[in-house]
């Protein structure tokens, strides 16, 4: 259980979304990809068990509408930034093998030829905190 406040992120999208909560010391705490209908009941769950202080989104897919939403529908107000998403798929992809390396005959297929075995949207809001966190570093 994180004691320090945390950062939620979140890869908004049509059918599914990514979230992240992470420790501003970089510690991961939860990671998962849902169906879009269930993200605002997710964000409230996880606002009970984490000390969340920020939502940090991507800008691009939907993401002027799920600050809407977000924003209408929770029960208390959470401050929101977007930060840049370019590119974050193709770097989510790269870091899925980094934390899951394959195996067996798949460690012998190059990294740029493999396709993760499930959505990464999860990945990618993990790389949106990691680029909100550099932006206030550099």
């Amino acid at each position: 259980m994180a004691e320090q406040p945390v950062i939620l992120g979140f890869d908004p999208g049509r059918q599914k979304c990514g979230l992240a909560v992470m420790g501003v010391d970089r510690r991961l705490y939860y990671h998962e990809v849902i169906s879009a209908e269930s993200t605002i009941a997710t964000i409230q769950g996880l606002r009970e068990r984490y000390p969340i202080s920020l939502l940090v989104m991507g800008d691009q897919t939907s993401s002027k509408d799920w600050k809407l939403k977000i924003a209408n529908e929770l029960s208390e107000p959470l401050r929101i930034i977007t930060v840049d998403e370019r590119n974050s798929s193709l770097e989510a992809r790269d870091r899925y093998w980094q934390l899951y390396p394959p195996e067996g005959l798949n460690r012998l297929i190059p990294q740029g030829m493999r396709t993760p075995p499930r959505a990464i949207d999860d990945i990618v809001a993990i790389l949106l905190i990691e680029r909100y966190l550099e932006r206030l570093v550099s």
